[in-house]
């Protein structure tokens, strides 16, 4: 028995058992998009997406017992379309130096812009940037954003003689095409729609988890929310919506977070000053026209 459980402990079962589902759940989805009304496809296409990202999300910090390539091997595949995975993952680990969590230039995945910044940009950009600071407009234009920042990135670190991504692009670009191949000439599916009912719906619920799990505080660890949901949406997003969790222990396994936050839930509510949400319905309620905060940073 002992020897049976440091196996699903050590090689993580749940997280095997939950890949083979998600990709098998794409394949569906794709293989039958024919027979699904677009409703329903936008929906399911967006959430096996998502649920795909926050596994990629997964390998970096987890999987620690598996070897580096069967760990990158099986979260390879980017059915999302945007982002190749070496950029991902070397981009999240940067976030993930605590003292760093918020600021504009240090923090890969800030939301906020830094003060002297703010002068510079035209009156149209800062009207885009504070709209963008309500849900709505958050999950409506934020992926546009989002590749926008990558873009801007990418394109300033070629003209900077950087070229230390351009191999990581070069097999993401190989590997859409396989994606696509299956998608356009096996199972039939428009390119727009895939772009539609999958990756634009699955960046937009993305944009949902982030939007408010980090804000500037002095502590470092306060800067980072819990949010409680509902195990449909926790799954989606590996229960990384308790991020507080997260970014406390990283490498603790996704179906492992629930149970730590019931057994420390009032020091880790201590401990980030209460920066807590009830449920994304409660964010949803709040913010979706009303600014989550001001985008221009309070200290950087």
């Amino acid at each position: 028995m002992n020897a049976a459980k440091d196996f699903y402990d050590r090689y993580e079962l749940p997280t095997v058992v939950l890949g083979l589902v998600l990709y098998a759940s794409w394949a569906a989805l794709v293989w039958w998009h024919a027979s699904i009304p677009g409703w329903l496809l936008f929906i399911l296409g967006g959430y096996v997406t998502q649920w795909h990202f926050s596994l990629q999300h997964e390998s970096i910090h987890g999987m620690r017992h598996w070897p580096s390539w069967l760990r990158t091997a099986f979260v390879w595949p980017p059915i999302g379309l945007w982002m190749p995975y070496p950029v991902y993952n070397r981009s999240h680990s940067t976030h993930h130096v605590n003292f760093n969590i918020t600021h504009p230039a240090r923090d890969t995945e800030s939301n906020y812009h830094l003060q002297n910044d703010w002068p510079r940009y035209n009156a149209l950009y800062k009207w885009v940037l504070m709209l963008n600071q309500t849900i709505l407009v958050r999950m409506a234009i934020g992926p546009f954003l989002r590749l926008y920042k990558l873009a801007k990135k990418e394109i300033g670190r070629i003209r900077a003689g950087d070229y230390s991504n351009a191999p990581h692009w070069v097999t993401h670009a190989v590997s859409v095409a396989a994606i696509l191949y299956f998608v356009m000439q096996v199972a039939g599916m428009p390119f727009w729609k895939y772009l539609l009912c999958f990756a634009y719906p699955g960046m937009a619920l993305g944009m949902l988890r982030t939007f408010i799990e980090h804000r500037y505080a002095e502590r470092p660890l306060a800067r980072v929310a819990i949010v409680e949901s509902n195990h449909v949406l926790g799954v989606m997003y590996l229960y990384n919506n308790l991020h507080l969790v997260h970014h406390r222990q990283p490498t603790l396994a996704w179906y492992k977070i629930p149970a730590r936050f019931r057994a420390e839930r009032e020091e880790l509510l201590r401990f980030n000053d209460n920066f807590y949400f009830r449920g994304y319905g409660e964010i949803l309620r709040r913010f979706t026209f009303r600014p989550v905060f001001d985008p221009i940073h309070p200290k950087w």
